[in-house]
């Protein structure tokens, strides 16, 4: 009589486990992550919203860790897509590897990276890779602090310098173009991750220059001054108006936005698939709202045939700034 009064206990905690475990892995499927790039960040979450519309269940999850923080979790498991303002490192893709993550690579819009100065500044109106390089090269920390140090037309007045924090695509994107290794770069500068406090600096600043997401000088171009950027047939040019990073113009601080999807979790989350396949077939519509710069229609649908047929790798990773996105796509 003891057994079988303890039996019924057990089989009813067997029972309740099971059912717990199976609503447990219901809800996971409904779950999508998504980490990265402070620039992007408005596109993915715009994204989400309205992808909630359509799916209500669905759990969407977007954060803003920078490029380098987001590709880290990424490439350790921990969320299902990776958002990214440049490519996927090669000890990145390493890293993913030795965790045994695959991941489909999909571009979704352009930005450019805006060079910009205080607004009483009325003699940096362009400035060359030369002259960039000069600027922020490591060899030029605490020896470059003079604006006439940099072009001896400019004045004799101090250069004090802002930038996204060492841990950004952004950051990572412009050392590469302008100092053609990614990461390198001198170190007295105001670093944050936050791009509205690096605008904030600048308008606040006479001696002040730096580097931002084009959606962060369009909605601040008000009390900034713009700086175009010389391209290597001399021509000097902004990311203002925008078409001129849809056309390459502005080179070669025009570079691809991205998103780095786990091919497992697109396997086994159908949130996962729903969610990546609604931004692609939405992105349009959300990149103009973001203030970031729409691929081609060609672009999209190759990325989406990308997708679908879960090509993984990365095509980009050898990509040079200021390359035309499709060349990789």
């Amino acid at each position: 009589m003891l057994t079988r009064s303890l039996f019924f206990p057990t089989l009813l905690l067997v029972l309740t486990c099971s059912v717990t475990a199976c609503s447990s892995a219901e809800e996971k499927k409904r779950q999508v992550s998504i980490d990265g790039g402070v620039v992007g960040y408005p596109l993915h979450q715009a994204v989400a919203e309205e992808f909630k519309k359509v799916k209500p269940d669905a759990q969407i999850s977007v954060a803003a860790s920078g490029t380098g923080g987001g590709m880290s979790k990424f490439c350790s498991g921990q969320i299902d897509i990776a958002g990214a303002s440049r490519p996927i490192r090669k000890e990145e893709i390493q890293a993913c590897k030795k965790k045994g993550i695959e991941f489909v690579e999909l571009p979704i819009a352009l930005d450019g990276i805006a060079v910009i100065a205080n607004q009483s500044n009325n003699f940096a109106s362009c400035l060359s890779m030369k002259e960039l390089n000069k600027i922020w090269s490591p060899k030029s920390t605490s020896k470059v602090g003079n604006w006439n140090q940099v072009n001896s037309k400019f004045p004799n007045k101090p250069l004090r310098l802002y930038a996204p924090a060492s841990d950004t695509g952004t950051f990572d994107y412009f050392t590469q173009a302008v100092n053609k290794k990614g990461k390198a770069s001198r170190t007295d500068y105001t670093a944050t991750q936050n791009q509205n406090v690096l605008v904030n600096g600048i308008a606040g600043d006479e001696a002040a220059l730096g580097y931002v997401g084009i959606s962060y000088y369009l909605a601040n171009k008000d009390k900034l001054q713009l700086v175009a950027v010389k391209t290597p047939e001399g021509n000097c040019e902004t990311p203002d108006p925008p078409e001129k990073v849809a056309n390459n113009t502005y080179k070669p601080l025009s570079r691809p936005l991205l998103i780095y999807v786990n091919k497992m979790d697109l396997d086994s989350k159908p949130a996962v698939r729903d969610f990546v396949s609604f931004y692609l077939d939405n992105s349009k519509k959300f990149v103009r709202q973001s203030a970031y710069i729409e691929l081609t229609d060609e672009a999209y649908a190759k990325a989406k045939q990308r997708f679908t047929s879960e090509k993984t790798g990365s095509k980009f990773k050898d990509a040079k700034p200021g390359e035309p996105v499709t060349k990789y796509i």
